[in-house]
């Protein structure tokens, strides 16, 4: 796939970009016999580095939806259900060249899917799978998106509901949100105050919860990161903050990743040293700033919470002193249990990676083995 997905300046680049290569709380170890952990490959996965499978999503009836890399770097859509039973799909116009293709990014109760699709000229663009017999596919272009490489619209979240959230990319490579209705397709874009009009900098949407609130960041003008909570108002009035401790330098700040049904906030912020930190930002807008064990202090390492189910249990991954990556989940008393996928590598930028929880606690993500290729996982409390 390109180098163009918006978004892609989390802990593991690797991980976030996988198809656009384009105050510490009380932490535990939980033994290997505690934890059910099932790896898993789609159908057609590549067998060479930077190939196979990547679970980026899971919803509360354990279906997993992301993307299969094949044996020539095209990504395909998968779908893995409650079962284990694993279906790949394509959506239309995606590009058979390297790096082109299509990936589900996020699925919600009902198994509808939200991603984006690739062209053979390496533009982007959102589609939805519904959760029919026939698994309809409509691909979609948010006005305004630029039509050249690595641009264009991607969907980064879907809502029970059926309303999607992403970003789209102009004709200048400057990012802005949009929020397209379930039903009609209805689609609003907007733009977060103090976002930057420059090459890849603006608004970037993360994530949606039911009630219709987006998460995400801004690019500022110097490319600093500030992270972002939009309400579901006519208006559209969000609230723009930065985790004291971000550095503020280009590359450097606060990012939101997920957000729950109550409004819980989960992401990470960069330091001056280039090292990353958890939060969990509650209602009142108290932030809680914490690292798993062992999290790395150098740059490019430390710890990032990527996902927070209902009741306040946030998922991650953190990459140690050896730049090596490891799961883990965050109990809302902050205690945090540590993990790696079976099969996980133990090399730089190898490891394990947590993306998604549901409410009954189980996660998704992928491990990166011994010699860099990819494996989708369940872990099932």
């Amino acid at each position: 796939m390109s180098d163009n997905e918006v978004g892609c300046r989390g802990l593991r680049k690797f991980a976030q970009c996988l198809l656009f290569s384009t105050a510490a709380s009380l932490a535990v170890s939980t033994p290997v016999s505690a934890q059910s952990i099932t790896v898993f490959d789609a159908p057609g996965a590549g067998t060479s580095a930077k190939q196979g499978t990547v679970a980026y999503a899971i919803n509360d009836a354990a279906e997993i939806t992301g993307v299969v890399i094949d044996s020539a770097s095209v990504g395909h859509g998968f779908e893995r259900d409650s079962k284990g039973k694993i279906s790949t799909f394509d959506a239309p116009g995606g590009g058979t060249g390297f790096h082109q293709g299509t990936a589900g990014k996020a699925i919600n109760t009902s198994g509808a899917i939200a991603g984006y699709v690739i062209g053979p000229t390496s533009v982007s663009h959102g589609f939805v799978r519904d959760s029919t017999k026939k698994a309809t596919i409509t691909v979609f272009d948010v006005p305004g998106a630029g039509t050249a490489a690595g641009q264009g619209t991607t969907s980064s979240s879907i809502n029970d509901t059926g309303d999607i959230a992403g970003t789209f990319s102009d004709s200048g490579t400057v990012n802005h949100g949009f929020v397209r209705a379930a039903g009609k397709g209805k689609v609003t874009t907007f733009d977060i105050k103090g976002a930057g009009t420059g090459f890849k900098q603006g608004t970037i949407a993360a994530d949606i919860n039911a009630s219709g609130m987006i998460v995400g960041q801004i690019l500022d003008a110097g490319s600093v990161s500030h992270a972002f909570v939009r309400n579901n108002d006519k208006k559209g009035t969000a609230t723009v903050f930065d985790v004291k401790g971000a550095g503020t330098a280009n590359g450097q700040g606060t990012l939101a990743n997920s957000i729950n049904t109550n409004g819980d906030v989960v992401g990470q912020y960069i330091d001056a040293n280039g090292t990353h930190h958890a939060f969990l930002r509650d209602t009142t807008g108290t932030i809680t700033k914490f690292d798993a064990p062992h999290a790395g202090n150098g740059s490019g390492q430390g710890t990032v919470a990527y996902g927070i189910d209902d009741a306040g249990v946030a998922c991650g991954a953190f990459f140690d002193s050896a730049t090596v990556g490891h799961g883990f989940v965050r109990a809302v008393d902050g205690t945090i249990t540590v993990f790696d996928a079976p099969g996980a590598g133990s090399g730089f930028g190898q490891g394990t990676d947590a993306f998604s929880i549901n409410t009954g606690g189980a996660i998704a993500g992928y491990l990166n083995d011994s010699g860099s290729v990819l494996h989708g996982y369940i872990r099932t409390p």
